[in-house]
């Protein structure tokens, strides 16, 4: 019921039917989310209802909310369906008053508690539901603990006083005062998280991970438990597997005397888990069983929070854990080998997009010395410069910098830098702190806890233990799988991964390789889609000289001087995918890219006019000036060549059809398709295909092999009139990066840095047209094309070979529409094999896919 009650709610009411101690409490729905976001207001009967509900919990705990003498404090959290960890808003300790905080005292025994559980709610209300800044209050904070020469916790009496002077900011900022009525405090939190949707820093995290806008949260409001009540309490996060490698064992971090959110935070740093078996030996034996209890029944990796209060354990939440790349593709072969899930569960449980960060490179072996070790919390390697907030971490990224974001601690806030950094580097907190989990989820290198660091963020540099300052624009280098920090940019190495996918290394007894081989190899077997990988070759100079040739001789003669080296080109390829379908796309790119640039070239031969000089380039410059186009990417390119620029097509046929029949005379079997491109007219195809078939066959006499000629898709008008070009065509394939282009109406190299940056920012796209396939508008035209297409001719073979070929969000579209294959550049290769293995389905119909 995630949908309705949120994750974090579902996650709660699974465990309390498990038996499991979890607070008491209840969920508002994201039903009621979306309707306050649509109208503002709360929905009718919602304030009946969470006083219905209310008072149930106050039943359930034997005390009522804020009573005096021993007042129910609850949490109000929020709870998307899809897990976006601090990016929503939480309030802690509601029901406290200035006439409660007694009653607290005299419950808990610990008038500090009390004290500092009301300056805790006074300053998270003020700032998450009051709206006011957060500088005013730490400030007041910094400021009681230098008068009173502490750095670390006040006393009551501090504490009472410090409580009142967030009180006398929140009346000043907010214009009212901080409500004495709990159930005010109550309604007006659940209203706050609501809001706390529409952040920024929670639409930019949707955007980042693509989760859709409409989806609202729940809110959670349980029954406080404390983890600050003295020794025998605490709090904690806790994993099943190591979240960071996919290790077995439990992992996670303590803090004894300790609220939750001190934890994630990262501003404390803490235990590591196994040290509660020493404190608390109860709860932790209890605790091991419930995690075993919580893997086997979610048969995944668990994400747990915890409390102790007076020696008994609460929980407060459970998840399927984010985790990074490696440690999804070891758990998951894990689970397959222990029997708690198959070969095709273990495929789901892993990503495209997951193999890609895999195949990144990392460090060299290096005798360097790190100048700090942390935490490694999410491995990779990153190098950059190193920045001291967010907004630097942006704008230097946008600039073209690599950049590494160095805070104390990150908080949701710093969501933006994150996103453009490489990696980030704190100086305090765990594996479960804030930036572990943000950068897990994101990909980035993480080194967390690196206490011997002196961060001194309003200078903007830090100090190594050696005395050594880094200040903001110095390089470094972290490495997220070893915890470690080095001043300078190492050198960085192919990834294992990526060594095993180019065959230069076998996975022997590495743990991930071997998790990598068999779940990509069952990928392969269980996949429909065929997966090809793109080529480029350079015959610039060669084409330039054809393009000048202003004579017949001229032209013939730098055709002849092309024909040989392609043939040569050809003969190569085909060895070396013999048996295998070579698509050999003629030549497709605008004239202006074999001549050099107009107006450096127009400069160049003003110069030489001016000195005097006879070698002023005037023939190239007239060829220019004759073959400038406004806009030549939809000027003189593709089939346009063929027709207009004598002999060229028919030469690099010539050259295909000479080097297949070198490769029949050798005892090869080469398959050769032809591909047209830019045709947007069947007679365009016609013409340049009846050329191309005399060629071929003439060629082939006496060394026969088989050839399809066919075209690529990629102009709207050749979408539309599918039908008709499948009477001439053997096979398609759509290049849907010009497909892109000429749908929208977009030039790609002007708009991607000019246009799209605000397109995205006001949510017009959730992702970039040119890096995930646009579905309602390129994916509606291609699906009439394949339907129209195979209806004309029901053998016809479809392919794709824009960048979206190698896209992981845009392989399900095409194998849903159709398709028989994807081609993507090679290193995209394993990625678009996996991806391809998580659709398994055969295509559908043009009937189906049209009533879908």
């Amino acid at each position: 019921m995630a949908d309705l009650l949120g994750g974090k709610g579902a996650n709660l009411a699974e465990m309390t039917v498990m038996g499991l101690p979890v607070p008491p409490g209840f969920t508002i729905t994201t039903e009621a989310c979306r309707a306050y976001l649509t109208t503002g207001a709360p929905p009718e009967g919602l304030a009946a209802e969470v006083g219905e509900h209310l008072h149930a919990l106050e039943r359930a705990m034997g005390r009522k909310l804020g009573q005096v003498d021993e007042p129910l404090l609850v949490s109000v959290r929020s709870g998307a369906r899809i897990s976006m960890p601090g990016m929503m808003d939480t309030v802690l300790d509601i029901g406290l008053t200035d006439d409660s905080v007694a009653g607290l005292a005299a419950w808990s025994g610990d008038e500090r508690l009390a004290w500092g559980s009301y300056r805790r709610l006074v300053q998270m209300f003020g700032t998450t539901v009051l709206g006011v800044a957060d500088e005013h209050l730490s400030g007041a904070l910094r400021a009681a603990k230098q008068a009173k020469g502490v750095t670390g916790d006040l006393d009551a009496e501090d504490l009472r006083a410090l409580t009142a002077t967030f009180k006398d900011i929140v009346r000043e900022q907010a214009g009212r005062e901080f409500p004495q009525d709990p159930r005010e405090q109550l309604d007006l939190a659940i209203r706050s998280v609501f809001e706390s949707w529409n952040t920024g820093r929670a639409h930019v995290y949707r955007r980042a991970e693509h989760i859709p806008e409409d989806l609202g949260t729940a809110v959670n409001v349980c029954a406080m438990v404390f983890g600050n009540l003295g020794e025998d309490a605490g709090t904690g996060v806790a994993f099943t597997r190591d979240p960071a490698t996919g290790a077995p064992g439990v992992y996670g971090d303590y803090l004894a005397d300790a609220q939750g959110e001190d934890v994630v935070a990262g501003i404390r740093n803490t235990l590591p888990l196994h040290r509660v078996a020493d404190l608390q030996p109860r709860a932790y034996e209890q605790l091991m069983r419930i995690m075993r209890t919580l893997e086997e029944h979610y048969r995944d990796l668990c994400d747990i929070e915890f409390t102790i209060e007076r020696g008994k354990l609460w929980m407060l939440q459970t998840r399927v854990g984010k985790r990074t790349a490696a440690a999804a593709f070891r758990i998951a072969e894990a689970l397959r080998e222990e029997g708690v899930i198959d070969a095709d569960e273990a495929l789901r449980r892993v990503t495209g997009a997951q193999l890609a960060q895999l195949m990144f490179p990392r460090f060299a072996e290096t005798a360097t010395t790190p100048v700090a070790t942390g935490v490694a919390a999410s491995p990779g390697a990153a190098v950059g410069e190193a920045v001291f907030d967010s907004a630097t971490a942006v704008r230097r990224a946008e600039q073209g910098a690599a950049v590494i974001l160095v805070r104390r601690e990150t908080n949701p806030d710093d969501l933006d830098g994150l996103i453009h950094a490489r990696g980030v580097l704190t100086s305090r907190g765990g594996k479960t702190s804030h930036a572990a989990v943000v950068a897990r989820g994101l990909g980035r290198t993480c080194v967390c806890g690196a206490e011997s660091l002196d961060l001194d963020v309003a200078n903007r540099r830090f100090t190594t233990a050696d005395g050594t300052v880094v200040a903001e624009g110095d390089v470094i280098s972290i490495d997220g799988t070893a915890g470690e920090v080095y001043l300078g940019e190492l050198a960085v190495v192919p990834s294992p991964v990526a060594d095993y996918f180019e065959g230069r290394r076998a996975p022997g007894n590495d743990a991930l390789l071997q998790a990598v081989d068999r779940i990509t190899t069952h990928a392969d077997a269980r996949r429909r889609l065929e997966v090809r990988a793109n080529a480029d070759g350079d015959r610039r100079v060669l084409v330039e000289r054809l393009i000048l040739a202003e004579t017949a001789a001229e032209r013939e003669a730098a055709l002849a001087a092309l024909l040989p080296q392609q043939r040569a080109d050809f003969v190569g390829i085909l060895e070396e995918m013999d048996g295998l379908p070579v698509t050999i796309r003629l030549l497709d790119s605008p004239l202006h890219e074999f001549l050099t640039d107009r107006t450096a070239l127009t400069a160049e031969v003003a110069v030489a006019r001016a000195l005097g000089r006879p070698d002023a380039p005037e023939k190239l410059l007239r060829a220019v000036e004759r073959l400038h186009e406004a806009n030549p990417i939809l000027g003189t390119r593709g089939v346009r060549l063929g027709l207009v620029v004598p002999g060229l097509y028919e030469m690099q046929v010539r050259a295909i059809a000479e080097a297949a029949a070198i490769r029949v005379r050798a005892g090869g079997k080469p398959r050769v398709e032809i591909m047209i491109p830019l045709v947007g007219d069947v007679r365009e195809l016609d013409i340049v295909a009846a050329r191309a078939r005399r060629i071929l066959d003439g060629a082939a006499a006496g060394a026969e092999f088989p050839y399809e000629i066919g075209t690529m898709i990629e102009l709207r008008r050749a979408a539309v009139t599918a039908g008709r070009i499948a009477g001439s065509a053997e096979f398609f394939s759509f290049g849907t990066n010009d497909l892109t282009q000429t749908v929208w109406g977009f030039s790609r190299d002007d708009v991607e840095a000019s246009v799209f940056p605000t397109y995205l920012a006001e949510g017009i796209f959730a992702v970039s047209p040119f890096e995930t396939i646009d579905r309602d508008g390129v994916g509606k035209l291609i699906a009439d094309a394949v339907a129209a297409g195979r209806a004309a001719r029901p053998d016809l073979v479809l392919g794709v070979c824009g960048e979206h070929g190698g896209d992981p969000a845009s392989i399900g579209f095409f194998h849903e529409v159709g398709l028989d294959y994807v081609s993507c550049s090679p290193f995209r290769v394993p990625v678009v094999r996996l991806e391809a293995g998580l659709r398994r389905r055969g295509r559908r119909s043009p009937d189906e896919f049209a009533s879908a």
